[in-house]
């Protein structure tokens, strides 16, 4: 019975807090709180300093992979070559060719592959930095709101929408952050690592 009751009584808190909700968001009035949210993927997706780094990192990401797959055919014309001589080379020759070709391919993937794991570094390293970048305009907004702490949207279970101030954070980033203010850490992925 006791059970039954604390279940009610949280059934009519969270039937209250929406229906509060529901009224304020009808009326479209700022909320005043103390706590507002944010989501940080749309401040970076959809901000224009985000979005210039972001299409940088796409650039860079499609210039690897095109640099990927240039390797590629020359390897596979390489090995091509080589097994057509495989029948008129010594099998001495043959293999001391083979396994350098094997050491070739080895040290190119690890090279692409420390190619591609510092493109990922560099997203995250850049996202850092815009983050630091909009912090005190984060911090501006929501000293205007009169609020002291800020919730990760997704982490919310329900809110008020009109406590979420990501739109506004986008328009304050637009405003006032040059879309070249926030700069990428690292210059692009170097072309080479061929097959040579």
């Amino acid at each position: 019975m006791r059970l039954l009751r604390q279940t009610g009584a949280a059934t009519l808190v969270a039937l209250a807090l929406a229906a509060g909700m529901a009224a304020a968001q009808e009326t479209g009035a700022v909320l005043r709180s103390p706590i507002v949210t944010l989501e940080r993927e749309r401040l970076f997706t959809e901000s224009r300093a985000g979005q210039a780094l972001l299409e940088r990192l796409e650039a860079d990401s499609a210039a690897l992979a095109a640099e990927n797959r240039r390797i590629e055919a020359e390897l596979t014309a390489e090995e091509r070559d080589l097994t057509e001589r495989r029948a008129e080379l010594p099998a001495d020759e043959f293999r001391s060719l083979a396994e350098a070709f094997d050491e070739k391919v080895v040290r190119i993937r690890r090279e692409q592959d420390a190619k591609a794991r510092a493109l990922s570094q560099r997203r995250e390293t850049d996202q850092q930095e815009f983050f630091r970048e909009v912090l005190p305009l984060l911090a501006e907004l929501v000293r205007e709101r009169g609020a002291v702490a800020v919730l990760e949207r997704g982490a919310v279970f329900l809110s008020a929408e009109q406590i979420d101030i990501t739109d506004e954070a986008i328009a304050l980033i637009d405003a006032r952050l040059s879309t070249g203010a926030a700069q990428p850490n690292e210059a692009p992925p170097e072309s080479g690592g061929g097959a040579e």
